[in-house]
């Protein structure tokens, strides 16, 4: 069950991260959407003046793959947290959160590199606003797990 509480918990992380990244975009008017990115990133499909797809492949596609990579990275906390690396609290979620802000960072900092035609975004901002997002999906991820695997009804047993 811990796998099926860590997809779950993977989910709830990713969404909230999203939900956060969406209100960035609307507080600051920059584009900070990873899904919206990443959909028109891995399509190619960046408008001839640098503006983001808002097709619905590209939102389709960026979701999906966002959400993936959110449950991946979930299951490398259960890793953790099975191998004696970390635990289930507050202040572990917040380090981890860090961490893997500071590894989305770098990763995506290298796509915009080797991109062939990366979309027009303000890229420290954007990064440093992936690193706030990480830490919520960190801190959402581990909450909804310890609430999940600490269920005391029947049903989810």
């Amino acid at each position: 069950m811990k796998l099926v509480y860590t997809i779950l918990a993977g989910l709830a992380g990713t969404a909230v991260m999203n939900l956060v990244l969406y209100l960035l975009t609307r507080v600051t008017n920059r584009v900070m959407q990873a899904p919206l990115i990443l959909g028109t990133m891995l399509l190619g499909k960046t408008h001839p003046d640098g503006g983001i797809s808002r097709s619905v492949s590209a939102k389709v596609v960026g979701t999906v793959a966002h959400y993936l990579v959110g449950i991946l990275y979930a299951i490398g906390y259960l890793a953790l947290w099975e191998s004696g690396v970390g635990t289930v609290t507050l202040s572990w979620s917040l380090l981890m959160g860090f961490a893997n802000g500071i590894f989305a960072m770098i990763i995506w900092y290298f796509f915009f590199m080797i991109h062939p035609k990366p979309p027009l975004v303000e890229l420290n901002k954007y990064l440093i606003a992936l690193i706030f997002g990480h830490i919520i999906f960190g801190l959402v991820l581990t909450y909804v797990f310890y609430q999940l695997s600490h269920l005391e009804y029947s049903f989810w047993q």
